[in-house]
């Protein structure tokens, strides 16, 4: 019994130890567990659990609000919703169910977490431009998906839709060459910004300063309590110079075509409205464009993302007659007195060159000749002057150069001279060439927003002012055409004319309202053989109308351009005259209390 008992003892006394091994490795362990997790991997488990119960949300700031010239807002601020996941919160056993709830496939959701999930606790956004009724479904539903949060932007709501978009612009998300641009290394990568026109230009100052909320969240991240906050500073407020009432009277009497409008003060440089046509809605963008969308804009045949205003030139027609008369007078090869006979056109060499009125004009001077249009006249002008002089004249005018606005790349436009010929054409000038030129054809190109400024110094004495969207900053002066006063009288007393005289081709610009100067223009596109009535319309003369108002003392000068409109006077002179009545519907200029109403326009045939 004594050597079984001896035996047993020596049996437990070895399990006794190896459990107490056992217990000491365990403990062992445990130790070097606990010292892995808060010695080696403390500072990370810490960022996790605070991560866990913290959320840093930040908090958009206001953007500026941009206004008319006379303080009327263009755009407003809106709230733009989007759903957010923590994925190291979220149960990707439920995962089906989420798809349902957000209207998006399983497979997105997974792609958008798996390229944005550096961080456990940093939220993805999975779906963007909520509706209402889509925050409302979704939040009632959010206690089923813990890591789900609701999150709101800023955006814009552009309240006049299209009209202005060329000149406001829009906003949107940066793309991939500004991310990696220093400038906005402090804005989120999702955040709105300006994209174009005014809202791109003066983005910085009204983007405002965003600010930050830390708040304590549960397990199912709802908000437990603030912890700290930091306010958001709203952007500055702008006032561009465009006048609205201008600017949608302008675009409803343009209607469908295609085109551009460019109104501008001529003692400032102010741009006063800014048409191109066909334009866009700059509430898709804000609403967060689709790629549908895009794709439907960006191919559409019509380019309505492209500013014709100023990146898209044409020739003059013969609103350029105004130059070869200026240049005229000034060189002394005519006084206002210098006649010419038309018989309907001449002859030159095998080639012959007509005036737009088949029968002729007979004899006139200057100033019937800019009354009328009359073709002839200024083939012998031109030759008189030559196209070097011509060419000079046009340029201190503002033409075949950039006007300076900074608003997007501009086209040069084209006023073709001798050197120009035999650099780019390897060829020497001919007398044709110079009857075209001095009737705006031929080489000849300008933009919109050239002739606009050329309008302006032609009103203002001579003064080429930059243009500039922002109202009552101090001009700047870009040129200065050397004419005599003199030589601006006569022109613009024929100007006048044009709108008022009786057989004036700008008739249909007359304003009951206000007195308008002004000059049509009609570029040929193709020659039309005789007997030959219709053409498509790709083929259809580009119209003109150049004006200012009022003749006295001008406070607007404009250029109207309709794209295959036909003769400037039917199609783009009462253009010029709504947009006119429209900037002086509310100007103290008009007679007080006196009644305004715009007349329907009617057109020769």
């Amino acid at each position: 019994m004594r050597g079984i008992s001896k035996a047993n003892m020596k049996n437990n006394s070895e399990k006794i130890s190896i459990i107490g091994c056992a217990v000491v490795a365990t403990f062992l362990l445990l130790i070097m567990r606990l010292w892995q997790l808060q010695i080696l991997q403390g500072s990370e488990y810490r960022k996790l659990s605070e991560a866990n119960r913290l959320r840093i949300i930040a908090t958009p700031a206001p953007r500026g609000i941009i206004f008319d010239r006379n303080g009327i807002p263009l755009v407003k601020n809106s709230p733009y919703y989007y759903v957010s996941i923590t994925h190291g919160e979220f149960d990707k056993g439920k995962i089906d169910l989420l798809s349902k709830v957000l209207n998006m496939s399983v497979e997105e959701i997974l792609e958008k977490i798996s390229r944005n999930g550096l961080s456990p606790f940093a939220p993805i956004r999975l779906k963007q431009g909520l509706s209402f009724n889509e925050v409302a479904y979704i939040e009632s539903r959010r206690s089923d998906f813990p890591g789900l949060i609701i999150e709101v932007d800023v955006s814009r709501e552009y309240i006049y839709g299209n009209v202005g978009s060329h000149l406001i612009g829009y906003l949107g998300k940066l793309n991939p060459s500004q991310s990696k641009d220093p400038t906005f290394r402090n804005v989120p990568s999702e955040a709105f910004i300006g994209q174009w026109g005014a809202e791109m230009l003066f983005d910085k100052s009204l983007r405002g300063i965003p600010g930050k909320r830390a708040i304590e969240v549960n397990a199912l991240g709802r908000e437990i309590r603030l912890l700290q906050e930091k306010s958001p500073i709203k952007g500055e407020d702008i006032r561009l110079s465009i006048d609205i009432n201008l600017q949608k009277e302008a675009e409803k009497v343009f209607g469908e075509r295609t085109g551009a409008v460019v109104a501008l003060n001529p003692e400032t440089g102010e741009i006063l409205g800014l048409i191109s046509k066909p334009s866009f809605d700059p509430n898709l963008f804000a609403r967060g464009i689709s790629y549908d969308e895009w794709i439907t804009l960006t191919q559409d045949k019509k380019k309505p993302m492209l500013n014709r205003a100023l990146q898209s030139q044409y020739p003059p027609g013969s609103t350029f007659k105004i130059v070869t008369a200026i240049a005229a007078l000034e060189e002394g090869v005519i006084t206002p007195e210098t006649k010419v006979e038309c018989r309907g056109g001449i002859n030159y060499g095998r080639w012959h060159f007509g005036c737009w009125r088949k029968k002729g004009h007979g004899v006139v001077s200057l100033h019937r000749a800019i009354v009328e249009s009359c073709d002839v006249y200024f083939y012998e002008v031109g030759k008189r002057l030559g196209i070097d002089k011509i060419y000079n004249y046009a340029t201190s005018l503002g033409l075949g150069k950039e006007t300076g606005i900074e608003l997007g790349k501009e086209r040069q436009g084209l006023i073709p001279n001798t050197k120009w010929k035999q650099e780019n054409k390897r060829l020497p000038w001919f007398l044709g060439e110079t009857f075209n030129t001095a009737i705006g054809q031929g080489y000849v190109a300008a933009t919109p927003i050239q002739m606009a400024v050329m309008t302006g110094a032609i009103a203002n004495g001579g003064n080429l002012y930059r243009p500039t969207l922002i109202k009552d900053l101090r001009p700047v002066l870009s040129g200065k055409a050397k004419i005599r006063p003199e030589t601006l009288e006569i022109i613009k007393s024929a100007l006048s004319g044009v709108v008022d005289e009786p057989g004036g081709t700008g008739w249909a610009a007359k304003s009951p309202l206000i007195s308008i100067g002004g000059k049509t223009g009609t570029a040929q596109i193709v020659g039309i053989k005789k007997g030959f009535k219709y053409l498509p319309e790709r083929f259809r003369d580009h119209a003109w109308f150049v004006a200012f108002a009022p003749v006295e003392k001008p406070e607007v000068a404009l250029a109207v351009f309709v794209e295959h409109g036909g003769h400037g006077g039917g199609a783009a002179a009462p253009i010029a005259k709504r947009a006119i009545e429209g900037y002086f519907k509310n100007s103290e200029f008009k007679i007080q209390n006196s009644k305004f109403e715009i007349q329907n326009d009617t057109h020769r045939p």
